[in-house]
């Protein structure tokens, strides 16, 4: 089995706070998740997680206009210059300050940056700018006298708009002209949230939090701007000299008559008045308006918190914080429309190139909307977990994945688009846990609320619902391999309930535990139906519960049992157990096989209000997730920290450990509390907790409160690890996090990974042999070499009539390798029909002899590459059988029209030659 699992991306999240922007194209849009960013793409529909991680979370983004840099600024004021070609950091930069505003020019040579009152103005990096050094500082602006918060460029790129919290709009040149300086702009009476310059000009309109939108006229065009140096200087006066002749100006010696004295005079003044008035920049305001109005008739709370503006269509969009949006055209201020999207408040908007598409977030429900404002549709609609994850489960294909979360909702994702298309809110509590069918007809859900829930994966209902006799929270739930029977655990009542799928209705109750009941699992041997469960009180039962009901053998643990896990072969189970231990037994003898001591690969993960050692926190660390690899070798383990462990179960040894975040926003990330928080009265974080209450200093909780920030002033999610599986193809492993559900996927280019290798093996003699003809050696020496490239190169360039041949004479050990390459193959190459007969002929010929338990994950990956290429398939043949209905319609349309202008023509000329008859007859007559 191989391990170079690599983060590729991550679902569940689609917006956290901070800014989104629209890619130049205008059909992705960019959003931070985090300390991670996501580009959404909504021409193909897929969402793609950068592998680009901040030690805090992002808040401030924005893209250079060729769509090539990314300029992200975390928390903490760190800035990270990305490479969207290459997805990789270029450079960083520390501006040590909260920075609330970046945004590049039009031009692209420049971009500025908002941190506390004062503006500063980078060189951009890039081909045309000749400076390939990053964060080239140029400029900076102190005229702000509070925290800035707003920025925008004008068109040319000449001249920078800034507002700020004193309610005033500063403007300055970038360059420096002679009829410009730093102009302010007031007429508001709360701050600024944000200032856009026009198309063409440099009028401007400014928007406060209350509402109040201000139209300023700029006095003067672009193009009359003087440069500061093309003003020649003025002369120094000569100096008198009394000694040398005085110079006599024969035309002013001259006698004038008093009419062209006025007339000079006249010339002199108009002179002065143009050049004084007309080349001076200064703004007039032209409207105000009170935008505020309309959202406060329904909250009077309301308060305007985000805005954009498309320059060409002159269309504003304003945000706020009833979750209302407005849509109004500049600059009469029509209201073309208005929706309500939520009760949160829109915390930011962005509007694609063409003007069509609006992007809305909202940061306390974690939703990312994109609406097309013309038609009135959603071109996308995703929200994530309002709260934790709790649970997750791959289906048995692996194309799908469904989340259970605490805020009682069930949803289906899709593993290659990343999108949620389908969400199940009928439970009333938490969700503890979730699993598919091995049918992938539908997905059973544990909760809090007392009920088991079944949903049809194909129709989106929830088509049973089971209970028991008196109320149960159930905490776990598991499907028997026919997926005929449900089993699940309570959590304040110790007992096993199991149900069946058909009838809906209870078969038995297991007896026998003395606490909670925190696992269940099913064994997936088909013709078996044994149960094993683990409880609070230190022991794992093993159950027949169809043959004999509620006879079990009983097998003691070291401490609480937290999780339990079949091995896919069914003759072994592993436990995890409160004191940071694996322990994995034989099924039929009861004993125990290995022992895997794992708290010290969990990590203490202290957190910033603990008053305990990193030692003494670790000893209450745990797994409370396991699951087993799909050929059984390793399982996988994860727990209450940031890192998950793969294990080899055999030798009981850490084979690899991944560290799921770096994210300093998140509580208990580090093992060791940083000395610079650390004063003479203690630790900084616990400063909150001033006096001492009855009880001791304990977080304040609201009535029924037991989860979440307990009404803190100030609350850090701790870094958690909830649930774990791995991809029944093998290819890949899900891990629901604090941070969302974090995909791993197996990057096999990474390392030179050869298997069986022998000497004089390279590619030159692979291609010789190619050369030769003698394609099933070429076939096996490029497997042996294990390069991607070199065995598609192989396979492409075997004869269509030689496939067959060259299958047979392959050995039984090459074709599970050879199904996971054309699997993947499928999925990236055109060559489609050739790959598919490859796959036929794969299937004839070894059919008989592949182990369907060995090779399952080989048979999954190409089922999987199938279904996908059949769906796209289908949607590109819908789409063309649907366009050629329509321009046959158009077609018979335009016939019709045609038949029916012949006929009128032919009638008007029928008409005229009788008219022509009559008119002959009378003047015959």
């Amino acid at each position: 089995m191989k391990f170079a699992y690599k983060f590729s991306n991550l679902l569940g999240t689609v917006y956290r706070k901070g800014d989104l922007i629209f890619t130049p194209d205008g059909n992705s849009v960019i959003s931070t998740v985090g300390n991670r960013i996501t580009i959404f793409d909504l021409k193909n529909h897929k969402s793609n997680t950068l592998p680009v991680e901040s030690r805090f979370n992002y808040n401030a983004l924005d893209l250079s206009p060729n769509g090539c840099t990314l300029i992200a600024i975390n928390e903490e004021g760190e800035a990270h210059m990305i490479s969207l070609i290459s997805q990789t950091i270029i450079h960083k930069y520390r501006f040590k300050r909260k920075v609330r505003v970046v945004k590049f020019s039009p031009d692209g040579k420049h971009f500025a940056v908002c941190k506390e009152s004062n503006v500063f103005v980078f060189k951009a990096p890039g081909p045309f700018s000749g400076d390939y050094n990053s964060f080239i500082m140029e400029r900076v602006f102190h005229g702000a006298y509070d925290e800035t918060t707003c920025l925008d460029w004008s068109f040319d790129s000449k001249i920078l708009a800034v507002g700020s919290k004193d309610m005033a709009t500063k403007l300055y040149p970038l360059e420096k002209w002679a009829n410009f300086r730093i102009c302010s702009l007031g007429s508001h009476t709360d701050r600024i949230v944000s200032c856009f310059f026009e198309e063409g000009t440099y009028d401007i309109t400014t928007i406060s939090r209350n509402g109040q939108t201000c139209l300023w006229e700029c006095s003067i065009n672009p193009k009359d701007l003087v440069p500061l140096d093309k003003i020649p200087p003025k002369k120094k006066q000569k100096t008198d000299d009394d000694e040398g002749e005085d110079d006599i100006d024969t035309t002013k010696s001259l006698e004038r008559t008093e009419e062209e004295v006025t007339n000079a005079l006249k010339e002199l003044e108009v002179s002065d008045e143009s050049n004084n008035e007309t080349n001076k920049l200064f703004y007039k305001r032209l409207a105000r308006h009170y935008l505020g109005d309309e959202p406060r008739k329904d909250d009077k709370n309301a308060v305007l918190t985000s805005a954009a503006y498309h320059r060409k269509s002159k269309i504003l969009v304003t945000g706020f914080s009833s979750g209302a949006f407005f849509i109004h055209e500049l600059p009469d201020m029509n209201l073309i429309h208005s929706l309500s999207i939520s009760e949160q408040k829109i915390s930011s908007i962005s509007i694609n190139a063409t003007g069509d598409w609006i992007a809305l977030g909202c940061s306390g429900l974690g939703q990312l909307l994109v609406w097309e404002w013309q038609s009135e549709t959603y071109v996308m609609k995703q929200q994530g977990h309002s709260n934790n994850m709790s649970s997750v489960a791959y289906s048995p294909d692996g194309q799908l994945l469904a989340t259970g979360g605490m805020d009682g909702k069930v949803k289906l994702w899709n593993v290659y688009s990343g999108f949620c298309f389908v969400t199940f809110n009928e439970h009333t509590n938490a969700v503890s846990a979730i699993t598919f069918s091995q049918s992938r007809k539908f997905v059973v859900s544990a909760s809090l609320d007392g009920t088991i829930r079944a949903y049809d994966v194909i129709r989106y209902r929830n088509f049973k619902t089971f209970t028991s006799p008196r109320p149960v929270q159930f905490s776990c739930v598991a499907i028997d391999t026919s997926g005929e029977f449900v089993a699940a655990g309570g959590h304040d009542v110790f007992e096993i309930y199991l149900w069946s799928v058909k009838t809906g209705r209870l078969l038995e109750i297991l007896a026998g535990h003395e606490g909670p009941v925190s696992s269940v699992s099913f064994t997936q041997i088909p013709t078996s139906s044994v149960l094993a469960s683990v409880s609070w009180d230190k022991t794992l039962r093993v159950w027949d519960a169809i043959e004999k009901g509620s006879a079990h053998e009983t097998i003691e643990l070291t401490a609480d049992g937290m999780c339990v896990e079949f091995k896919p072969d069914g003759l072994e189970v592993a436990v995890a157990t409160l004191d940071g231990s694996i322990s994995v037994f034989n099924v039929k003898t009861a004993e125990q096989v290995i022992s895997i001591d794992g708290r010290n690969d969990l990590g203490s993960g202290l957190s910033d209000t603990d008053l305990v050692t990193a030692k003494q926190s670790l000893k209450a660390k745990s797994f409370n997730s396991l699951c087993y690899s799909a050929d059984g070798e390793c399982i996988l383990a994860g727990g209450q920290s940031k890192n998950v462990c793969i294990y080899n179960v055999k030798e009981g040894l850490l084979l690899k450990k991944f560290e799921i975040t770096q994210n300093r926003s998140l509580d208990a990330v580090d093992d060791f509390i940083n000395r610079r928080k650390v004063t003479e009265f203690g630790n900084v974080a616990l400063i909150e907790e001033r006096e001492e209450r009855e009880g001791g200093n304990v977080a304040i909780k609201l009535p029924g409160v037991k989860k979440g920030d307990m009404a803190s002033r100030v609350f850090k999610p701790e870094v958690r690890v909830f649930s774990l599986r791995f991809s029944p193809t093998g290819q890949q492993w899900v891990a629901a996090t604090t941070e969302g559900l974090m995909i791993y996927s197996l990057c096999t280019g990474l390392v030179f990974d050869p298997w069986n290798l022998q000497f004089g093996i390279t590619p030159a003699s692979v291609r010789d042999a190619i050369n030769k003809g003698d394609h099933t050696n070429a076939l096996m020496m490029s497997m042996k070499l294990n390069e991607a490239n070199l065995i598609q190169e192989v396979i492409e360039n075997i004869p269509v009539k030689d496939v067959e041949l060259t299958i047979s004479n392959l050995s039984e050990q090459y074709v599970e390798r050879i199904l996971l390459i054309i699997a993947s193959a499928l999925d990236n190459s055109r060559h489609l029909e050739y790959y598919l007969l490859w796959a036929q002929n794969l299937l004839t010929v070894h059919g008989p002899r592949i182990k369907p338990q060995k090779n399952l994950p080989a048979l999954l990956a190409l089922e999987k590459s199938l279904i996908r290429k059949n769906e796209q398939i289908s949607k590109i043949c819908d789409f063309n059988k649907y366009t050629l209905q329509y321009v046959i319609t158009l077609g018979e349309i335009a016939s019709k029209k045609t038949i029916i202008s012949t006929e009128d023509e032919e009638m008007n000329i029928e008409d005229e030659s009788d008219d022509e008859f009559v008119n002959n007859y009378d003047s015959d007559t």
